[in-house]
């Protein structure tokens, strides 16, 4: 996994702009904190920043390739900038070399780059893997950047007009004088809303390459190819033989996964996704001697203090230590109080590592701090994300008025579970965002590419689009936060739950397979049921954890209230401050994300504002 960052001006000499490649480059070290790199020749400049995790003493980026001329193409020098993973890299290998090419090291990053020699960009259809890359192609005077199917690696460019930056987060380009740090109304109703359309990147001016697509940038401007896309296909196996597959390809997947040269661990959580993962991880790694290492994250206090809500009804700590025991693995909870969850500093580091202000408080400080607590023993970690949205795991697959509902179906009862933004804003930017407004047209548009299976029901039909939704664009909110807040400190997350083979496969089972008991991941469950404690079988789904603590609200509470004293903040052009001081002053425990969510939106912006000092447009 690495930081990716790089310049295309085709009508100047980039070599006199090294020093401002360097600041992009460097604002990726995070992302990448053993090596550093860059390359510049004529219109192009490529840095790149490596954390080692296959073939360490090879691997070093830019990696050039000189190619000899040929019928087709001039002679010339490919550079690539890769970030990710290839795990069918050492197939690959084989093939080329059928093909006559030679290699110098033990890397994927090699084979990626005569893989792109031998097939050009179509190299992209046959990477199994998590990246995000960028080949700069001095044959032809154009830069080819590939994201991967899902989109778990994140890829950023800004359009010039004599040509583009890219990077692999929205930083590396903004420490380009070229990029403008501005947000307007539409990234402002991306960014309150929880939706992610996929390409948008909220700051003006910026977007994001999309899942599954090639942009190509040459002289005659900026062009895009989809390569994989969610597609409807008949299912035609039963209920036997799709558990059995699913099983096969999961098998198959954690077994590339565990693939490193650098320590290795699972985030256990003691649900379905993550202890059906570290089970099969424990299961292979014994076959050669091998204990695999499990994480988990808990507060203090909350397993003996834990009120049971609607979302969660069981505190993890007890089948985190069940799966722990049953799986044989080395287990270490790294518990948090409330003084380290509320501390400015790590919501400042937190925002760094996202470039927004997403405003998710408690949620986000701890999975960066059980993050960095793991990087010190751990360089990859396999986690469960994204098994809810392949399998159909949240509340919003079964709750009636979420599955009727023309909008999005974790939007339906958002405001209930997570809060609302609008509870602080100015009235003034609510009626200016018309957030129903973006919603509805945001909906019709995801729904739009969702096909329709020849003599499907009005009801499965429904829940295909639940499915679809959640596959194109709920996932995208979460893989983004898995990475950026993993990367800010150098671990690699890897989400076996995205490979694109389970996810096509799943996605075209019907629905009465996927539920087939009437409870949520029936596929999953079915398929693991042989390395699962019966309590983790039981379990009914439980979202990710948020402190119950009243400390941390009165925390939150006090930051507002020395915010409030500083009346001519920049926050208060977005926040209104007589809605900011009730929330302050309010005396009823504040114990839900809920309930919070004012105060964690409007700390959030005001750091953010301090630290980026973006133009705010809201006309």
């Amino acid at each position: 996994m690495c930081g990716i960052t790089g310049w295309v001006s085709f009508d100047r000499e980039l070599g006199a702009a090294s020093r401002t490649l360097d600041a992009m480059t460097e604002t990726m070290s995070c992302r990448g904190p053993d090596d550093a790199g860059t390359w510049i020749s004529g219109p192009a400049g490529l840095g790149h920043r490596r954390l080692a995790i296959i073939d360490l003493p090879g691997g070093r980026q830019p990696m050039t390739l000189e190619t000899p001329r040929t019928l087709e193409t001039p002679r010339g020098t490919l550079v690539l900038v890769y970030s990710g993973e290839t795990y069918n890299f050492t197939e690959l290998r084989r093939e080329l070399t059928g093909r006559g090419h030679r290699f110098t090291t033990d890397s994927d990053t090699e084979v990626v780059l005569h893989g792109y020699l031998e097939w050009g960009a179509a190299m992209a259809e046959r990477l199994n893997g998590m990246y995000a890359l960028a080949i700069w192609d001095g044959r032809e005077q154009k830069l080819v950047m590939i994201r991967d199917r899902m989109g778990i690696k994140p890829l950023y460019y800004y359009p010039t007009p004599d040509g583009v930056l890219f990077g692999s987060e929205p930083k590396a380009i903004l420490a380009n004088p070229l990029a403008r740090a501005r947000v307007d109304l539409d990234g402002l109703r991306e960014l309150f809303t929880f939706v992610k359309t996929p390409g948008h990147a909220i700051w003006d001016g910026m977007r994001e390459v999309e899942p599954g697509t090639v942009v190509t940038v040459d002289r005659g401007g900026l062009r895009q190819h989809v390569y994989w896309a969610l597609k409807t296909r008949a299912h035609t196996d039963d209920r036997t033989t799709t558990v059995g597959r699913v099983r096969t390809l999961l098998d198959d997947i954690v077994r590339r996964q565990l693939v490193a040269d650098v320590p290795r661990c699972t985030l256990l959580s003691g649900g379905l996704d993550s202890s059906a993962m570290t089970a099969l991880a424990a299961r292979q790694l014994a076959e050669t001697g091998e204990t695999v290492r499990s994480f988990s994250v808990d507060f203090v206090g909350r397993t003996e203090h834990f009120v049971a809500d609607e979302l969660r009804k069981t505190p993890d700590a007890p089948f985190v230590h069940d799966v722990a025991r049953a799986s044989g693995t080395d287990h270490q909870d790294i518990v948090l109080d409330s003084d380290a969850l509320a501390d400015p500093a790590v919501r400042a580091r937190v925002i760094r590592a996202r470039d927004l202000p997403m405003g998710l408080g408690d949620m986000d400080a701890s999975l960066y701090l059980l993050f960095k607590a793991v990087r010190e023993h751990s360089t990859v970690a396999l986690s469960g994300e994204s098994a809810d949205e392949v399998f159909g795991g949240y509340l919003q697959f079964f709750h009636e008025e979420a599955r009727q509902a023309e909008m999005f179906p974790w939007l339906v009862q958002y405001d209930k579970y997570v809060g609302d933004d609008a509870d602080v804003l100015r009235p003034e930017l609510n009626t200016a965002l018309n957030v129903p407004g973006f919603l509805g047209d945001s909906y019709a548009t995801a729904i739009s590419g969702v096909e329709r299976l020849g003599g499907e029901s009005d009801f499965e039909f429904r829940m295909r689009k639940i499915c679809y939704l959640h596959l194109t664009r709920f996932v995208h909110i979460l893989l983004d936060r898995k990475d950026r807040a993993s990367m800010a400190v150098g671990l690699e997350v890897r989400v076996p739950f995205c490979d694109h083979r389970l996810v096509e496969y799943v996605y075209n089972a019907p629905w009465s397979l996927k539920s087939f008991d009437g409870r949520e991941k029936s596929l999953l469950r079915e398929a693991t049921a042989d390395l699962l404690p019966k309590s983790v079988y039981d379990r009914v789904k439980s979202p990710y954890p948020s402190t119950q603590d009243p400390k941390y609200a009165l925390a939150l509470q006090r930051h507002a209230k020395d915010l409030l004293a500083t009346p001519s903040h920049r926050v208060f052009e977005l926040i209104d401050p007589d809605r900011l001081r009730r929330a302050a002053e309010r005396e009823t425990p504040q114990v839900t994300v809920a309930s919070r969510r004012g105060l964690e939106r409007t700390l959030d912006l005001a750091l953010w504002l301090d630290m980026y000092n973006p133009e705010i447009v809201v006309s």
